[in-house]
């Protein structure tokens, strides 16, 4: 029995599905790399969008990856400006990865949360971007 709101659970479950998902896109149990890694594709991601894009974005999170989402954020700093290699050293120095398997991963995220957020809504938020990160976010999952 829980000793927390339900409200609260629900947030739990839905962070928890989420994260399944993106362990089952890497084939991996390892929840920590798995929060890790989507951590890191969410700032990332939110850090190459407009501010408008990005909170039209956050809204489609559950709420717990919405703080993560927003963890760290500056808005007067957006769009940050980086190109794929940029993008590859910043994403696996944030996620403690190696630089060549950023492109597996990476692929692999946007296909978990691709899953889970509105019809369209990702796609929109992905042409922001420039199509070097692009490519690398939609390139197939091995």
């Amino acid at each position: 029995m829980s000793t927390h709101p339900p409200d609260f659970d629900r947030v739990i479950q839905t962070t928890n599905i989420w994260l399944k998902s993106v362990c089952e896109a890497l084939k991996i149990d390892d929840r920590h790399l798995a929060h890790r890694v989507l951590r890191t594709w969410l700032h990332t991601f939110r850090d190459r969008l407009t501010i408008e894009v990005a909170a039209h974005f956050a809204a489609q999170l559950p709420e717990l990856m919405r703080g993560a989402y927003y963890d760290g954020w500056n808005p007067s700093a957006v769009p940050i400006k980086y190109d794929r290699e940029g993008y590859v050293s910043r994403f696996a120095h944030e996620a403690r990865v190696p630089a060549e398997d950023v492109p597996r991963i990476t692929a692999a995220v946007t296909a978990a949360v691709h899953q889970h957020v509105s019809p369209g809504t990702l796609e929109s938020a992905l042409e922001q971007l420039p199509h070097d990160i692009r490519d690398l976010l939609l390139q197939p999952v091995p």
